[in-house]
């Protein structure tokens, strides 16, 4: 049993985290943490200047909301939303906060994932801890 867990999760229609969840709520232990963690890419600078900063903070605000329902239906679960390059700001986290697993969910691969690779390859390859996936 695991007892500090992370969850990258990302909103888009293919890709949801209930399996993810329930993966997470079968491997850890009694009094484990749960982390529920979403990445904002952060906005280039070229683009950055047709976003308001109020749009920006609201949208943080909904996701962070979105989480917290999210980490509610998991003992433990907590909610984090951080900004950064995804793959990269993932097992940045996972190595500082002590997590023994990460829980990744990963989509049926496209042709970019094969030039460029996905995020769940990503942390699968390069993760100091147990990575468990989930398609």
């Amino acid at each position: 049993m695991y007892s500090r867990i992370l969850v990258p999760v990302v909103f888009d229609p293919d890709n949801t985290p209930d399996a993810a969840l329930e993966v997470a709520k079968a491997i850890s232990a009694d009094d484990a943490r749960v982390t529920i963690l979403h990445v904002i890419e952060e906005l280039p600078s070229y683009a950055s200047r047709y976003v308001s900063g109020d749009f920006i903070e609201k949208s943080r605000e909904d996701v962070k909301a979105r989480l917290d329902e999210i980490a509610g239906m998991v003992p433990g679960g907590e909610a984090m939303v951080v900004t950064g390059h995804s793959a990269r700001t993932i097992l940045e986290w996972a190595d500082t906060h002590g997590n023994d697993c990460i829980i990744v969910s990963s989509h049926k691969p496209g042709v970019q994932d094969y030039f460029l690779g996905g995020t769940a390859a990503r942390v699968v390859r390069y993760a100091q801890c147990a990575v468990h996936v989930v398609r």
